[in-house]
């Protein structure tokens, strides 16, 4: 795809459109010579230059990475215009587009019925989440894996609901014994479990869980930001292939959170929140003086706490499912990539003098580290880790990662023999979100031993 081409073409189609509405001069006071614009620029591109190559290979950090050709020029296209989707009134084009494209998402989870939207964030998007749910069980708490993102205690502090923490099992996943015996306190009435946390990628057994929301009454909301997209592996023939229970057990939650800014392809910001009960929409129920409506049709502006939502960001995923759907044949293909790329990396590791894998991915995350055999400690493990991070962004052929802190407990869990000196150790961490990661892995893998070894 030529994106210089079609940015240009996004460019005249807006332009032939906007001229359909008749000649309109710019103000002098937003006028900007080409002299004083090329002057900006210029110090604007060595900025930019201030970044870390998210778009190589060799990056192999961070959930970090360009969005795809089709959804800047969607993105770019739209921008031009400026819709605002929190009403029909102020983007009706993209708001229909927004409606599509979230309808596809929920037949990609599953969801016989589904409410949703589009939201700036995965943050945002569990905000929503919870935020019915308080309503739904006012006066009760929300239990979240130890592994979960932060945003879930976080937001039980904004809402004014006690959070509950429940420990891990040893391979990072929710402990379903734990969880019941909070469960049976009464305390609780919805369960967040995540499917690909953002450490190691685990996958909480959502299946499982669905025994305890019947028997204690409990919603539950599935935190798939990270690892949503891959529900298409669910099932699917070759190594790539995941369990099909916990995916296929998300049509039966009561309410999921997907990013599109990750595996989908998009610029941030495009996270997006859906339930199954489109009656929850009661609670998003508002009113003032400046509220109108044109039409009969569902506003996004009312089942949704944001106001203001890029509408630009509905036209790029509109777009790039227009291409690369989110099926198994279209989006499932990527993910399928760097879901081998990790794999692949994993058996290089095990087979490494000097690398020592932590756990083995369930999706495309790897986790590793230097410093293992005989003798290892985790102060050791740790320096090691600091050392390579460092010196594969500084060195000649450069290499991104990124580190992850490891409580001692975790750490023993999965590695007896490491002495536990210390409260715990950074282990390396990278994130093979890019397809391109399948064929650049061993030179990653070589590279990241030779910075491994002893010196």
């Amino acid at each position: 795809m030529d994106l210089e081409r079609w940015l240009g073409e996004a460019v005249h189609a807006i332009g032939d459109w906007s001229a359909g509405f008749g000649p309109s001069q710019p103000h002098p006071s937003l006028e900007v010579s080409d002299e004083a614009f090329a002057a900006a620029f210029a110090e604007f591109a060595r900025r930019m230059t201030d970044n870390y190559p998210f778009f190589h290979p060799r990056y192999a950090g961070q959930m970090l990475k360009p969005p795809h050709p089709v959804a800047v020029t969607g993105y770019l296209a739209a921008m031009l215009i400026n819709p605002n989707n929190h009403a029909l009134d102020g983007g009706p084009a993209t708001a229909a587009m927004e409606r599509e494209a979230v309808a596809q998402l929920a037949a990609m989870f599953g969801l016989p019925t589904h409410l949703g939207h589009l939201t700036s964030s995965g943050t945002i998007a569990n905000l929503e989440a919870l935020f019915v749910a308080r309503e739904l069980h006012p006066g009760r708490g929300i239990a979240y894996s130890s592994e979960a993102h932060y945003t879930h205690s976080r937001m039980c502090g904004v809402l004014g609901v006690e959070g509950h923490a429940v420990p891990a099992d040893s391979a990072g996943r929710i402990h379903l014994g734990a969880l019941e015996d909070l469960l049976r306190t009464g305390r609780v009435g919805t369960v967040v479990l995540t499917a690909g946390t953002t450490s190691l990628g685990a996958v909480d057994p959502v299946d499982e869980a669905l025994a305890l929301r019947d028997r204690y009454g409990v919603r539950i909301h599935v935190d798939a930001a990270y690892g949503g997209f891959f529900t298409l592996l669910a099932g699917a023939a070759g190594r790539e292939g995941l369990p099909a229970a916990p995916w296929r057990a998300i049509a039966e939650c009561d309410s999921v959170v997907v990013d599109p800014h990750k595996h989908g392809l998009q610029p941030y910001g495009c996270g997006a929140v859906l339930f199954r009960d489109p009656g929850v929409g009661r609670f998003y129920l508002h009113d003032s003086p400046y509220t109108y409506f044109t039409s009969t049709d569902l506003h996004l502006g009312e089942i949704s706490l944001e106001c203001s939502r890029a509408g630009a960001s509905a036209a790029a995923l509109w777009l790039t499912f227009r291409l690369l759907p989110p099926t198994p044949g279209g989006l499932g293909q990527v993910l399928a990539a760097g879901r081998r790329a990790a794999l692949d990396w994993s058996d290089l590791i095990e087979t490494s003098e000097v690398l020592a894998l932590y756990q083995r991915p369930e999706l495309d995350i790897v986790s590793y580290f230097p410093g293992a055999g005989p003798g290892a400690t985790l102060s050791g493990i740790d320096q090691a880790s600091e050392r390579v991070l460092r010196a594969g962004m500084t060195e000649p052929d450069l290499v991104y990662l990124s580190t992850l802190r490891a409580g001692a407990e975790a750490f023993r869990a999965r590695h007896p023999g490491v002495a536990a000196d210390a409260a715990g150790a950074r282990i390396l961490r990278s994130v093979l979100m890019k397809p391109e990661h399948e064929q650049y892995v061993p030179h990653l893998h070589a590279r990241v031993e030779e910075l491994a070894r002893p010196r």
